[in-house]
């Protein structure tokens, strides 16, 4: 599947631009700037690990000192510039300040993220080096824009875009994002790095909680290995350079906004999976028929994060009795006797008890790159979804050798 973007597809009044500055041992693109032509309202969810980056700790002060108002945000791979003490949060505060410097603006207007590795220092001097660079060659085209999501990228494969429109008073309203991550993924109000974008007009209070209530769905429903990073962090920038009327709550423009944001998130959370380290497929887990909707996701993030589970799917062996026993551990009630599952579309048990099937067609079936699975607890009508990958050798080799 594609996702490149065209030059009509990006949202008006935004420039993007990536550079390398030496903190990827490659050489490779490793800092990038996404800068509003005028403040945006602004949103935005943070990792909620109690180990924080000092790049997290700044962009949420900025974020409430600016009443949700921002003009950019610098970000850095290669290094996360966390567990560094006062000269970690030096080093994120003068990025900010010379970043600000060269944009005009405050200070409180930039928000900072880094992604890379834990407790290394942050060759800082090579940041502001490269700023003068970056900032100049601020463009509002589509190739500053992949080069910017490249930039963000660390054992990713590809870089993650993906884009959204629909119109709004006689105009069409433009929505872009790109993310990183394919290793410490696992909802908790955020994962990964993802940057979106809009020409929409909406108050930074109604954005926080549409971003907030989109979340839950995209970002907040995928898992590649159950670990959260220090760094995690989502945020939305809307500019208003459409020239539309605000969106309000509870109006049509808000149901096509709130749709156009769930379309990029979800967009961007599955090639996340896609790309997680060492994944051959992604998996996707309904549960069907429970008393509540968080009864549904429970389980499927238990079933979603049970390592003999993803292993299963690694060798596409249909053992369905993991599956089964994952969900008996996720802590809700439910009748076993009462449940259906259903592998890649082959119902495997019914009304908890085995079926018999073609285990080698189930096998192959298994092997495909998106496979489904389904379990329906017959206990009501909410349902869940979670999104998750196999788990491989290569997942393990990737992260033996991370630093070294």
């Amino acid at each position: 599947m594609k996702h490149a973007l065209s030059e009509a597809s990006l949202p008006h009044g935004f420039r993007f631009a990536a550079t390398a500055c030496g903190l990827k041992k490659t050489g490779a693109l490793d800092l990038a700037i996404i800068s509003s032509d005028v403040p945006a309202s602004a949103a935005a969810v943070f990792t909620q690990n109690l180990v924080v980056a000092a790049p997290v700790t700044i962009s949420k002060a900025n974020l409430r000192a600016s009443k949700g108002r921002m003009r950019a945000v610098i970000a850095n791979a290669g290094n996360a510039n966390c567990a560094m003490g006062p000269a970690g949060h030096a080093a994120a505060v003068r990025t900010v300040a010379e970043t600000a410097k060269r944009l005009g603006c405050a200070a409180n207007e930039i928000i900072v993220c880094s992604t890379g590795v834990i407790g290394v220092p942050l060759a800082l001097e090579k940041i502001l080096r490269s700023l003068p660079k970056l900032t100049r060659n601020r463009r509002p085209s589509a190739r500053s824009f992949a080069e910017l999501s490249l930039a963000i990228c660390t054992t990713d494969t590809r870089p993650k875009t993906a884009g959204a429109s629909f119109k709004m008073a006689g105009k069409k309203i433009h929505m872009v994002g790109c993310a990183k991550g394919a290793g410490m993924i696992h909802p908790n109000l955020a994962t990964t790095l993802a940057f979106v974008v809009t020409d929409a007009a909406i108050a930074p209070a109604l954005l926080q909680k549409t971003l907030r209530d989109v979340c839950s769905g995209t970002f907040n429903a995928i898992s590649v290995d159950g670990d959260t990073s220090t760094n995690d962090t989502l945020l939305i920038f809307a500019n208003g350079a459409a020239g539309t009327p605000a969106v309000r709550a509870g109006t049509t423009a808000h149901r096509a906004f709130t749709a156009a944001l769930e379309h990029v998130c979800r967009s961007l959370a599955l090639q996340i999976v896609a790309d997680g380290e060492g994944a051959q497929r992604v998996i996707e887990i309904e549960v069907r028929g429970a008393k509540t909707v968080a009864a549904a996701k429970r389980i499927a993030e238990t079933i979603a994060t049970s390592p003999l589970v993803k292993t299963a799917f690694a060798g596409g062996d249909p053992n369905w009795g993991r599956v089964f026993a994952a969900a008996g551990r996720s802590g809700v009630a439910f009748d076993p006797a009462r449940v259906d599952i259903k592998m890649a579309g082959i119902p495997v048990l019914r009304r908890g008890s085995p079926l018999d099937f073609n285990e080698r067609a189930a096998s192959n079936k298994l092997l495909a790159e998106y496979v489904p699975i389904v379990l329906h607890l017959h206990a009501g009508t909410a349902s869940a979804r979670y999104w998750t990958c196999d788990l491989t050798a290569e997942y393990v080799r990737i992260n033996a050798s991370y630093r070294t």
